[in-house]
């Protein structure tokens, strides 16, 4: 919502582990509404970022707000409005996996949103943990023990803990771990929904697909610093050349010459806007013309660019 305050935010965050810096002065910002997607290697400090956040530990210094409020001081008015999964989910494995929503229900704020105010009592937590359960795919196994369930479904069952309240910021760290290509694309269909349904979601993880797909911001981590924080429509966006694929790689080479900004065998890249211009004057000189259109960067290309050598790798797995 333009002109809103930031659901998140971060100022000249830092948090030493000893000699070592995991989080180093780190100026985040998560807008109403966003999917802001935090990327970043194994180890750049993603975790330890959103445990910051969340009041998990503490700073070393610098600032943090979570709807306006200071953390971790005013945690008790804020962090009901708040559903996350952090370091994979934790479940007593001897009890069912509705039993455990019941009982993590049972000790929560109740919620000020409607199911809180139209519903009271036990009935109202079997209807959350039930639509929950239903949410994530899990009706079926609801009463089954959770030391039956695979990591996949257990998976599935920490990210139904972090909706049981609709919350109104999800922060998830990694939350498609364990879970095969379907799984995925439900918990992604999944996250769209609850976006579009108000749900401001930050999300932590170094698959650049996933956030890609998801993704209307992201932040990336290197090292423990914010190196690029920026909407990936704007990452994305024309780079002002155009991509010329052609079997005549040669000839168009040749009468192209002096725009032609890269060549990587029958693939082009030439200082041009206009691809319509520059299609209709390879066609004249009778040059096959495969594909054409502007340079978009990828996130991988983005990653790349701002992290070091190994972190881009892990990042782009």
């Amino acid at each position: 919502m333009a002109g809103s305050d930031p659901v998140v935010a971060t100022r000249a965050l830092v948090k030493h582990f000893g000699p070592v810096k995991a989080v180093d002065g780190i100026d985040l910002t998560v807008d109403v509404g966003e999917i802001y997607g935090f990327l970043g290697a194994n180890g750049s400090g993603k975790t330890t970022t959103v445990r910051l956040l969340l009041g998990l530990v503490l700073a070393t210094s610098g600032e943090i707000e979570l709807f306006g409020r200071p953390m971790p001081r005013s945690g008790g008015e804020v962090l009901h409005r708040v559903g996350s999964l952090v370091e994979g989910p934790a479940a007593y494995g001897h009890l069912s996996g509705a039993t455990n929503l019941a009982l993590l229900d049972a000790s929560a704020r109740m919620p000020a949103g409607p199911v809180g105010s139209s519903r009271s009592g036990r009935a109202a937590r079997r209807a959350r943990v039930r639509d929950a359960m239903d949410l994530v795919g899990l009706g079926a196994v609801g009463r089954r023990k959770v030391s039956a369930y695979s990591l996949g479904m257990r998976q599935r069952l920490g990210i139904a803990a972090a909706l049981l309240r609709q919350p109104e910021l999800l922060v998830l760290d990694e939350p498609t771990n364990g879970l095969d290509p379907q799984g995925i694309r439900e918990v992604r269909q999944l996250l769209v929904e609850l976006n579009h349904g108000g749900t401001t979601i930050l999300l932590s993880s170094h698959l650049l697909a996933e956030v890609e797909q998801l993704c209307t911001r992201i932040g990336l981590l290197d090292r423990g610093r914010l190196v690029l924080q920026e909407s990936v429509d704007t990452l994305r966006a024309p780079t002002g050349r155009t991509l010329v694929v052609t079997p005549d790689a040669d000839a168009a080479h040749a009468l192209l010459d002096g725009r032609v900004a890269t060549r990587d065998g029958d693939r082009l890249l030439v200082e041009t806007t206009d691809a319509a211009a520059l299609n209709a004057r390879l066609v004249a000189a009778g040059i096959r013309v495969v594909e054409l259109g502007p340079e978009r960067r990828t996130l991988e290309e983005v990653v790349a660019e701002r992290t070091s050598e190994r972190q881009a790798g892990e990042v782009a797995r």
